[in-house]
């Protein structure tokens, strides 16, 4: 953690809580300015996210599923670049250097740091009258020239995603009352999934070098499926055609579907979903779904990029356009 301006007070919260998960010896146990990271021959990918209270999560979230969140988040982006988590950095704004809370957030933290093979290189740690923030800076390997990026999806590529759609959404409803909160009541398993979902994010790092090995574009859905596919084919310089009943979804979520308690705007566009969407060459589809099923990540195609510069379309089991209030979580 940056030790300039620190008092005694930071050196002490680093201390008990940060410097047990800075292991990498590039950290230098927090003890100076910066730390090193060996590139291995390799190109680093750097990513960066950040989570407010009251925007990524909620104030009562327990705070070892807000730390998981705040890593995870950028693991999902390394994973869609094809890159193999390398470490972080964190920068972490507290209203108070508060034990109860602290605790869990660095056991949670230290736990996915284990899980996902991702080492804490150092950070900072302010306090602020605001809203708490976590910031995390994630840096990946990829081998020279092979990151997967936005723009290189091409006409006749299937349009794919990992895992479902849609629950995150569902679980932050839950979290918020209203309608889903009310249709399941009386299932609490169905409920805590859905939060779940929402709270602790599952990063597709297991498909990185599948993604890498057969993906003409990729990335990870932060803002919602039906967004993050414009902004991919919006860089791509092409369209889509996405078969809505083709879409992935969770048995609760189909089910509240097929109630008519959520329609596809909510599930396509709610954000927090945290999959890998990607297109695969047609001739490469059978091999990269083979590939896929070895890492035990599902994977799903949804769709065709087509030649075209107008918005992705999402079509009905009778093609006809599904019109979507909106495309995406917008933070503006």
């Amino acid at each position: 953690m940056d030790r300039r301006e620190s008092t005694s007070g930071e050196d002490s919260l680093i201390a008990r809580y940060f410097r047990p998960l800075a292991t990498d010896p590039g950290a230098f146990d927090l003890g100076d300015d910066a730390a090193v990271l060996k590139a291995l021959g390799d190109d680093i990918v750097v990513t960066t996210d950040a989570i407010v209270e009251g925007v990524h999560f909620l104030s009562d979230d327990p705070p070892e599923t807000i730390a998981r969140k705040a890593l995870r988040v950028n693991l999902s982006d390394l994973a869609a670049k094809g890159a193999t988590p390398a470490g972080f950095v964190l920068t972490l704004a507290l209203r108070s250097a508060d034990d109860g809370w602290l605790a869990p957030f660095a056991r949670g933290l230290g736990e996915d740091i284990g899980l996902f093979g991702c080492s804490m290189l150092g950070g900072d740690t302010v306090s602020t009258p605001g809203p708490l923030m976590i910031s995390i800076t994630a840096f990946g390997r990829v081998p020279a020239g092979k990151m997967v990026r936005r723009c290189g999806a091409k006409p006749g590529d299937r349009v794919v995603v990992t895992g479902t759609i849609g629950d995150a959404a569902l679980g932050l409803g839950i979290l918020k009352g209203g309608a889903v909160a009310t249709a399941l009541a009386d299932d609490a398993a169905a409920k805590e999934m859905l939060i779940r979902r929402y709270r602790v994010p599952q990063p597709r790092n297991a498909l990185a070098k599948v993604v890498r090995d057969h993906a003409s574009a990729a990335m990870d859905v932060s803002d919602g499926l039906a967004g993050d596919l414009a902004k991919l084919c919006a860089a791509s310089g092409v369209s889509a055609a996405i078969d809505a009943q083709s879409i992935p979804l969770s048995t609760t979520a189909a089910a509240l579907f097929a109630r008519g308690v959520v329609g596809v705007g909510v599930l396509v566009s709610g954000g927090d979903d945290y999959e890998i969407l990607c297109t695969i060459p047609e001739a490469s589809f059978e091999v990269f779904a083979q590939d896929a099923g070895l890492t035990g990540v599902a994977v799903t195609s949804v769709g065709t990029v087509i030649a075209d510069t107008s918005p992705p379309r999402f079509l009905d089991g009778q093609g006809r356009e599904i019109a979507l209030p909106h495309l995406s979580y917008s933070h503006f």
